[in-house]
């Protein structure tokens, strides 16, 4: 029925999509938690991506670079798709949905105005980002996300990784399942390439730098050829102190912020 039901959506959204100058693009996801249709265009990219630990069929869009989407998604429309109790119905409720997305008015406004943005050597994707990817192998760290989000700005990607990803990949580590490794393995290479500076410095010093010797020849065979070059040059900065964040003031709570409207 999942299958079904995809292939449904993502044919309808093809379909509303092809005659604004739209191709879709045969991708493979490298997390088996996500099903993924994309389509880009010569400066926007949609995609449909369905979430098997969270049951939900998403509808994204971000902009295009001169290397393809630039991974900053933003997601316009989400539903929750039971493949054990939902049936063709719901998926063409949500494919009629997504598909009334496309073709709003400001859908094709921003189709008009968006230019491609240039690609640099510094990716798009940000240590919160890199932070949300985890959510596939860790669910329960998503409350801890979203703590940290409403308690400080920037996000303290350096802070968040020590405290709430390294435990957690460290005891994924240890375990030694391939399945788990495998997966893990394609998170952080896919998130090296894509990361802005502080991503990749969060990946190779703060998480693998963290995982004990003589367990990181388990996870280094699932890393790719980049990452590995990039993991053994960060070895170098073990044991040394890497310059920590700078203090970052902490946002109001919700009721501290009522309160003050209110003087």
């Amino acid at each position: 029925m999942l299958n079904e039901a995809f292939a449904h959506i993502s044919d309808r959204v093809e379909e509303t999509l092809q005659p604004q100058g739209f191709t879709k693009v045969k991708i493979q996801s490298t997390d088996s938690n996500e099903k993924v249709a994309l389509y880009t265009s010569e400066n926007l990219a949609y995609s449909v991506i369905y979430t098997l630990d969270d049951q939900h069929m998403v509808l994204r869009e971000c902009p295009m670079t001169d290397d393809g989407p630039n991974n900053d998604w933003k997601s316009l429309a989400t539903w929750i798709f039971d493949p054990e109790h939902d049936t063709m119905k719901e998926a063409s409720s949500i494919a009629n949905d997504f598909c009334d997305a496309l073709v709003a008015p400001v859908a094709i406004k921003k189709l008009k105005q968006t230019k491609k943005t240039k690609k640099s050597d510094d990716g798009n994707a940000d240590p919160l980002f890199l932070s949300k990817r985890f959510i596939t192998l860790f669910p329960d760290i998503r409350d801890e996300i979203t703590a940290e989000q409403d308690g400080y700005y920037p996000f303290r990607g350096v802070t968040f990784a020590r405290a709430s990803i390294v435990p957690r990949v460290n005891e994924l580590v240890k375990s030694g399942k391939s399945a788990d490794l495998k997966k893990l393995g394609n998170i952080l290479s896919a998130q090296y390439t894509n990361g802005d500076m502080d991503t990749r410095s969060i990946i190779t010093i703060v998480i693998l730098n963290s995982i004990p010797a003589e367990d990181e020849a388990k996870l280094e065979e699932y890393l790719d050829d980049n990452l590995k070059k990039a993991f053994t040059y960060s070895k170098k900065f073990r044991g040394k102190t890497v310059k920590p964040e700078k203090e970052k003031k902490k946002k109001a709570t919700v009721a501290q912020r009522l309160e003050s409207m209110q003087r």
